[in-house]
């Protein structure tokens, strides 16, 4: 920033030369917007010395408004679809286009260095323009649950993008059109730490990586797609440095169970998630496994007895990502051997697989007993068949550090031990004051109209929540938008709510800038929803449309705040509602 911009005349006390050198030691964002509120010379020092700014939703703002705005930036995160979009509940052409963005990033903003692009389109040409105009800068590109480009796009990276610290592309979809872009980057970059291309079709050339450990000596992290482990040992033996490996699979060939004994891994290694890996094979992580911070089986082929044998040999476990084919049984391993547990996500299993017998589920057993046994507990995000009050009553006596807590109660369970759950739900909000995250997903009956008061009286800190087949009728819901006082997103599934419940708790909800809701109670032609329109909200309407299933998906809402006005780039299955009554910058 330039000195000379500011004034030396004391605003509060404090000159503005002080107040730079202040504002540079605050990162929190929340912080930097009440700041910015106090007077117009406040907000313009915090303009020119905001170096990162996430925007959650493309549309609610312009690219030229951001230029203006922080004309310094340094970081960008940048989020397109909305986050319904990986479970295909958006239709595919619904927006998200990068294109606006790269062109103006490449002409205005000379400082940017760390780029992140999620859940959005981003084209062959939008990469090419983009590292045209900032290439020479960029140190970190993410291409986050990325469509729209191809291996040309990674060639136009690896070819210019010589200080590129981090290059990111997990769960893209990425046409392969055969050129040899990794190898293009292994002879082009020297500095590269961070590598992950994990959970796409890319096929790759072992070779083409060992060339990468030999010229990035500070090579810290590789993540890949299916590439097989035996292959894989020059590339750990040149890369010395290696703390974070994941992705690599295992072919083992009937009758060969030794053939991956002598696999060696870095001696730093510390991060770990491997797929496609049976009891037989799990013994290679033995030797490090005592020095595991985290490790991520969501992919691996173990059965309940598999997990139990391997967890209880990590006891610095941070994070465990598994399928809830860990049982409870293994989640109490967990508990009695993982006490510096932080992060515990637990997806659901492939019932195809076969994995999931009676001993492989996880219920309020398991639950309660990794609250108990993992004081250090900061995310909890589970996939449970059975859920009791006593349970959700036990994470809020002992997981006092949950900051974000997630529960999608299975339907293929019929008996259910405890319905509903509004006690539970209470005790755990109550007792876990630094929630910020909060999403509960049940099925009807699982919590009544005064449970979903509760939820809103005590959820004074959320800033984002999922609820799914939650509450009764329109006076729970509104009950519910009289707390809250900080939600910020709000996302809803069958809960069936009634148009003007939904507008009117908008309008009470003060925080609330963004909603998704699939499935309600509809009036003619959206009417009651123009209860909430109002300057500067947009709302989207998706009409009913069939699923891959053939089952017809319900109606959906998407309303959020946007400085840019309405949408012009709205596909078909999009409506906007009411256009001459959306508010305009």
């Amino acid at each position: 920033m330039n000195n000379r911009s500011l004034s030396r005349a004391p605003s509060f006390g404090i000159s503005d030369i002080a107040l730079q050198w202040v504002m540079g030691y605050v990162d929190d964002p929340h912080d930097r917007s009440a700041i910015s509120l106090v007077c117009k010379k406040w907000k313009n020092i915090d303009a020119l010395t905001r170096k990162h700014v996430t925007i959650a939703l493309c549309y609610s703002t312009t690219p030229e408004r951001l230029r203006d705005r922080f004309p310094n930036l340094e970081s960008l995160e940048l989020k397109g679809k909305p986050r319904a979009s990986m479970f295909n509940l958006i239709p595919e052409n619904w927006g998200g286009y990068a294109g606006p963005w790269v062109r103006e990033i490449s002409n205005a903003f000379h400082c940017l260095k760390f780029l992140h692009f999620r859940r959005m389109i981003v084209l062959d040409e939008d990469i090419e323009v983009l590292v045209r105009g900032r290439g020479h800068m960029l140190q970190a590109l993410k291409l986050d649950k990325c469509s729209g480009f191809s291996t040309e796009g990674l060639l136009h990276i690896a070819r210019s993008c010589r200080c590129l610290r981090t290059l990111f592309f997990e769960e893209s979809y990425i046409t392969d059109k055969g050129n040899n872009w990794l190898h293009e980057l292994a002879q082009n970059n020297s500095v590269l730490e961070v590598l992950n291309f994990h959970m796409t079709d890319l096929n790759v050339n072992v070779k083409d990586l060992e060339l990468l450990a030999r010229n990035c000596p500070s090579l810290v992290s590789l993540k890949v797609s299916d590439c097989e482990i035996l292959d894989l040992d020059n590339f750990f033996r040149t890369a010395e440095k290696l703390e974070e490996f994941g992705g690599g699979s295992f072919n083992n060939q009937a009758g060969q169970t030794n053939q991956y004994e002598n696999v060696y891994f870095p001696p730093n290694l510390s991060v770990l998630g491997l797929i496609y890996m049976g009891t037989n094979e799990m013994s290679v992580i033995f030797p490090c496994a005592s020095s595991l911070r985290k490790l991520d089986l969501q992919y691996a082929f173990l059965d309940t007895e598999g997990h139990c044998q391997l967890i209880q040999r990590c006891p610095n476990l941070e994070v465990l990502e598994v399928r809830n084919v860990i049982g409870d049984r293994g989640l109490e391993i967990v508990a009695q051997h993982c006490k510096k547990l932080r992060r515990l996500r637990i997806e659901r299993g492939d019932d195809e697989q076969g994995l999931e017998d009676e001993q492989g589920m996880v219920s309020q057993r398991g639950i309660s007993a990794v609250a108990r046994g993992c004081p250090e507990l900061e995310k909890l995000a589970v996939y449970v068949s059975d859920i009791s009050n006593d349970a959700l009553v036990c994470i809020g006596t002992y997981s006092k550090n949950l900051c974000d807590f997630r529960l999608v109660l299975l339907d293929k369970e019929e008996r259910i031990t405890d319905l509903p759950l509004d006690n539970g739900v209470r005790a755990l909000l109550r007792g876990c004051e630094k929630l910020r995250r909060f999403a509960l997903y049940l099925r009807p009956g699982g919590l009544t109209d005064v449970g979903l008061g509760y939820i809103g009286k005590y959820s004074a800190n959320v800033r984002w929540m999922l609820l799914g087949y939650v509450g009764e009728t329109d006076s729970g819901f509104l009950e519910f938008s009289k707390g809250c006082p900080n939600l910020v997103k709000l996302e809803m599934r069958g809960c069936f709510f009634s148009e003007r419940a939904l507008a009117l708790a908008v309008l009470q909800l003060a925080s609330l800038r963004y909603i998704w809701v699939q499935g309600y109670k509809t009036s003619t032609a959206g009417r009651d929803l123009l209860l909430m329109v109002r300057p500067f909200w947009n709302i989207e309407i998706i009409p009913p449309r069939p699923a891959q299933d053939g089952v017809e998906q319900p109606s959906q809402i998407l309303a959020y705040y946007s400085l840019a006005g309405k949408r012009t780039d709205c596909c078909e299955t999009v409506v906007p509602l009411s256009p001459s009554l959306f508010g305009s910058p």
